[in-house]
């Protein structure tokens, strides 16, 4: 289990998010996800990091649960899992009230803003994200 601090992530559905079935694509989830995950990163993160080193997600594994409307509240939880040299692992968990709409594994590869080479973040800068991690 991890010893992340939770991120919530407010998401506003759009009427592009929209398809030919009333609700919610597929693809938006998508969006949803790696937008809170960055949102993740910038809020807990050191400005001097966050100009550093970028974030790309290498996989995403979806499990739908309900569908999602136009006029829905929904808020994606955010939770870091683990950090493995330049690999961040991460649990989506995109909800409306106690409704889980989505569950989401991910899986992101830091960069070095400059290279744009895999770059293993300090030991320090994953303490706060994972405090007490090994």
């Amino acid at each position: 289990m991890s010893n992340s601090t939770p991120h919530t992530f407010a998401i506003t559905v759009d009427p592009a998010d929209i398809d030919f079935m009333g609700h919610v694509n597929n693809a938006s989830y998508l969006k949803w996800v790696q937008d809170a995950v960055v949102d993740h990163w910038r809020a807990f993160a050191p400005v001097e990091a966050v100009k550093q080193y970028l974030w790309v997600a290498t996989t995403h594994s979806i499990t739908y649960r309900r569908p999602t409307f136009l006029d829905d509240t929904v808020i994606a939880h955010v939770i870091l899992e683990k950090v493995q040299g330049a690999r961040a692992f991460y649990e989506t968990v995109i909800k409306r009230g106690e409704d889980v709409l989505a569950e989401v594994k991910s899986s992101w590869c830091c960069l070095d803003a400059s290279t744009l080479r895999p770059a293993r973040l300090a030991r320090e800068l994953v303490e706060k994200f994972l405090p007490s991690q090994d």
